[in-house]
């Protein structure tokens, strides 16, 4: 028979192999989280981490361990999460509006524990970013029922920060109301004009006098100070949560389809080279062509022949030209490759300017 103490004393031996190991490890994730500061990156990474739990179980011949193991790296990810976490508490986030604002609520999903900074504007957000005030600055660019924003595309074309990373948030309204206060008793409801035109049905069904308010946050932060328990709010739960509401009715919308997707801006463009996540990865080009008959067409023939699929093309009128356009084109694929410095090489004598606004994938 085994001696017990001679079997633990192997089992401290490889808890000494492992402890080093463990260490250059966690430094490894403080040079990926100087890294995802520096892009403007969120900590987590969903796909990149089931690869690396598909690949050590890959790694563990017995079958009877390997479910063990699976849990041994699925806690080791977590811990490098809050790693992560802990070293990019500092991160600076700007965002248009007040806590609860959909803004807010993509900025606390893209980048949670992150310190999040309210700007009056669009314009103010990106600048502090440009300034290095903020980190990273997370504004909506597009509506899937409004389309674009256009203050904020100007903002990609004009200015010099780059999209790292773009998650779509649900625009779902609920009606929100004081603490112990019953749907019955509602007579008066206040939200931004948008949030109230998506809920129509609703109110007309309950015949609620409409209020119109800057924007849906801040319509919950008056119904809580006003106190008074015929009045609601039309907004998020997480202005609920914030403002000391209680959601009365979830998801009155009419439509269930109305998405904002938001792009997190930063000071350095996003590559990644060495990924071999290619089928979720995504650019924009934003480019003006030259005064010629057929440049446009052009530059879409090329595109086309490098089997690059775009999904997004709109453009937009150039304030210091008058009847002048600049294009904004978004594409599937990476653009960090031999066929994406292709692509920009011959794009280049067809286009006055030709801009890399941002490489990131699907979130």
């Amino acid at each position: 028979m085994e001696n017990l103490e001679e079997i633990r004393k192997e089992v401290d031996a490889v808890d000494a192999q492992l402890a080093p190991l463990f260490e250059r490890r966690m430094e490894l994730i403080r040079r990926i989280a100087a890294y995802k500061k520096a892009h403007g990156l969120g900590v987590s990474d969903p796909a990149r981490e089931q690869n690396v739990v598909l690949r050590g179980a890959e790694r563990v011949k017995d079958r009877d361990i390997r479910e063990y193991y699976v849990s041994f790296q699925q806690e080791m990810i977590a811990l490098s999460r809050d790693w992560q976490r802990r070293l990019n508490s500092g991160l600076r986030v700007a965002y248009s509006g007040v806590p609860g604002a959909f803004a807010y609520i993509a900025a606390s999903r893209l980048y949670p524990g992150a310190e999040l900074v309210s700007y009056p504007g669009f314009e103010q957000a990106y600048l502090a970013c440009e300034a290095g005030e903020a980190d990273v600055a997370v504004l909506p660019f597009e509506n899937s029922s409004a389309g674009e924003v256009a203050s904020v595309t100007d903002l990609m074309f004009n200015g010099s920060l780059y999209v790292n990373q773009v998650i779509e948030v649900e625009a779902e309204q609920n009606l929100l109301g004081l603490p112990g206060a019953d749907r019955s008793q509602i007579r008066k409801v206040y939200s931004h004009p948008q949030a109230l035109a998506q809920c129509d049905e609703y109110i007309q069904r309950n015949g609620f006098i409409v209020k119109e308010y800057a924007n849906t946050a801040l319509a919950a932060k008056h119904v809580a100070e006003k106190q008074d328990v015929t009045c609601a709010a039309i907004g998020s739960a997480e202005s609920a949560e914030i403002y000391g509401l209680q959601v009365l009715e979830p998801r009155i919308n009419t439509s269930r389809t109305n998405t904002t997707r938001f792009a997190a801006f930063s000071r350095m463009l996003r590559l990644d080279k060495e990924n071999k996540r290619k089928m979720d990865k995504h650019f924009i080009l934003m480019y003006t062509v030259k005064n010629e008959a057929g440049a446009l067409a052009q530059t879409l023939n090329i595109i086309g022949a490098h089997n690059f699929n775009m999904y997004n093309l709109h453009s937009r009128p150039m304030k210091e030209l008058l009847w002048n356009y600049y294009f904004f084109v978004e594409l599937d694929g990476d653009i960090a490759t031999d066929e994406g410095s292709s692509l920009l090489r011959e794009l280049a004598p067809l286009c006055d300017r030709l801009k890399l606004v941002g490489s990131f994938y699907t979130h």
